[in-house]
């Protein structure tokens, strides 16, 4: 395959997973109530469930359950009410957040949930830089607590950040 015919591949590529998103994002505009102002209960069970839960002025909910490219499977749930929310000192998510804002560190968090655990192998990937690099990261992952040390130069997503790490990627599109 020559080069301008890998381009145009990787374009069709990136073209059609955008159209599809397009697709589902409308599909998702045009179904959040029915002609009674109702929610749709197929679309937003969810969220029903929780109304019928909590009071004004209400909550957040994220729920999930995940199954890794390495078998491993997780459950989670996690609701806070909004008047605990909006009260709370949000500086003290800034380094959970800070932590998750360098691409590098994605990155590492992605690796790592499918299946590459040890600073060799991961090592072994080209973006991830040079080894103090890596420690690096590492080290700021594992304070921040989206990572903890299984073994010697092991690592992996605690059970209880997996679904929130994904919820926070998936908060992330548009």
């Amino acid at each position: 395959m020559t080069e301008g015919t890998e381009r145009s591949s990787g374009l069709a590529d990136r073209l059609a997973r955008l159209e599809a998103r397009v697709d589902e994002l409308e599909a998702v505009a045009k179904t959040p109530a029915n002609r009674t102002g109702e929610l749709d209960p197929e679309v937003f069970w969810a969220l029903r469930g929780l109304r019928e839960r909590v009071t004004d002025p209400g909550a957040v909910l994220f729920t999930g359950t995940a199954t890794l490219p390495t078998g491993e499977e997780y459950e989670w749930q996690q609701g806070q009410g909004v008047n605990e929310l909006l009260a709370d000192d949000w500086s003290e998510a800034g380094a959970a957040l800070t932590a998750l804002a360098h691409p590098v560190r994605l990155l590492l968090l992605r690796e790592i949930l499918h299946g590459s655990r040890t600073t060799a192998e991961l090592s072994e990937h080209e973006r991830l830089g040079t080894t103090g690099q890596l420690y690096h990261h590492l080290r700021q992952l594992v304070s921040a607590g989206w990572l903890r040390t299984t073994a010697r130069g092991q690592y992996a997503v605690p059970g209880e950040r997996v679904v929130p790490l994904l919820t926070v990627l998936a908060a992330t599109r548009r």
